[in-house]
């Protein structure tokens, strides 16, 4: 539910200029945690302000304006099913290539962002555990390390942090499957241990190849758990421990801290991200806390949980995703986190005929008829249309395709500049 919130700007424009004026935006060396505040290596404050490149790594189906339940792994198989598996292949191939570019870091950065929030998918780094040829090791795919390979030095010229969102981790982390790509089918991240001891090796492995980079900003564990580990409301929003959650994180950040003491370190609560019943406390000296706002309020109120998360543990507090609603809802909620000096990150970089990011992807006519088609509402398309349509979509998906819209840039940061 949406609620009419004055914004702070409205009210004190002297507030929120003394705060743009103040907030340290770039820094250098690595970032890390101090009491209650994310500093650089110069110990001077940094407030995250981030972009989430949902839909690069992991396809989620509204984002292509897909109606219903549609987790990646079967929105490919609906493009297998036009197109067929070798044209899949290179469809794929040429998403994750025009989907993010350094047009698109430079623009980011033109504009006033500090930071990018990559969404992972596991699948690009490694097999699925069912897929393993033999199950006492891990088949590591050069596809995922290269692609952060290569937004992490865009990332690096101009002068981006870049935090590393496991979005999707092996055998799915919740009952949400659109976010995770679950396939309901196998067993999900809690119901298999070799899930969670693949997920913790892929931890292990990218901390051990990103240690000594300080453009890299911090490991987000694992994006929205949304499981009940009590019998509770499906998606964990109601458990009173959530024990396995702060285990596998223990578990995860000993793995890290093998290879790399440089690096954050960002848990999520359950139901989504928030639900921080039974945490522990911090067990490492360089924790951040993440929480997750939509369509709530923008009021000190409806934070108030995780104000009280950092005054109790004095550890940085850090809003690690939001956005999906209007340009007045973005200012206020932008203002309402950089009042109580809390970075975020937005949601997402682009989608498909929609103005609430900042590209809107503007597909080529033959998409509507596929389009219709998978949400029920016309004839299969023929092959050579499907084409069309899917290949002129990813071509679209370049910066320079897309319609570019300014108006959310300035709702999210006033004083941007970028065109």
């Amino acid at each position: 539910m949406q609620v009419s919130v004055v914004p702070l700007c409205r009210l004190f424009p002297w507030v929120l200029l003394l705060l743009w004026v103040s907030a340290p935006v770039f820094g250098q060396g690595f970032l890390r945690a101090q009491g209650d505040r994310i500093v650089d290596g110069e110990g001077r404050e940094v407030l995250l302000r981030g972009m989430g490149l949902g839909g690069w790594m992991l396809q989620e189906g509204y984002m292509l304006r897909l109606k219903g339940e549609n987790p990646q792994h079967r929105i490919r198989a609906r493009i297998v099913d036009l197109i067929g598996a070798e044209a899949t292949e290179r469809f794929y191939i040429l998403w994750r290539d025009r989907h993010m570019t350094e047009t698109d870091v430079k623009v980011l950065a033109q504009a006033g962002f500090n930071s990018i929030r990559l969404p992972m998918h596991y699948n690009l780094f490694t097999l699925p555990v069912e897929e393993e040829p033999d199950p006492d090791r891990h088949t590591w795919l050069p596809t995922g390390f290269e692609l952060v390979d290569r937004l992490l030095a865009w990332c690096r010229a101009h002068r981006l942090y870049l935090i590393l969102d496991l979005h999707a981790a092996p055998g799915g982390q919740g009952h949400d499957v659109n976010i995770c790509d679950r396939d309901t089918n196998r067993p999900s991240l809690w119901e298999d241990p070799r899930n969670r001891a693949k997920t913790v090796a892929l931890w292990r492995k990218l901390a051990e190849r990103y240690a000594n980079e300080p453009w890299i900003g911090g490991y987000d564990l694992i994006n929205e758990p949304n499981w009940s580990f009590e019998g509770r409301e499906r998606h964990g929003r109601e458990d009173q421990t959530n024990a396995p959650l702060w285990a596998l994180y223990q578990e995860i950040t000993r793995a890290i801290r093998e290879v790399d003491k440089n690096h954050m370190i960002i848990l999520g609560g359950n139901g989504w991200g928030n639900n921080y019943r039974g945490f522990p406390g911090p067990w490492d000296d360089n924790l951040v806390l993440s929480f997750h706002k939509y369509w709530n309020p923008n009021t000190d109120e409806a934070i108030a949980p995780y104000l009280a998360l950092r005054e109790k543990y004095r550890v940085p507090i850090w809003l690690g995703e939001s956005g999906e609603n209007s340009n007045e809802w973005f200012r206020e909620c932008v203002t309402l986190m950089e009042r109580h000096r809390i970075g975020w990150a937005w949601w997402p970089h682009k989608k498909v005929e929609s103005r609430s990011c900042i590209y809107t992807v503007v597909p080529p006519a033959e998409y509507q008829q596929v389009l219709a088609f998978w949400n029920g509402q016309g004839p299969r398309p023929s092959r050579e249309v499907a084409l069309r349509a899917l290949f002129g979509l990813a071509e679209n998906l370049r910066a320079e395709r897309c319609s570019y819209n300014a108006e959310v840039v300035q709702a999210l940061i006033p004083r941007s500049t970028a065109p």
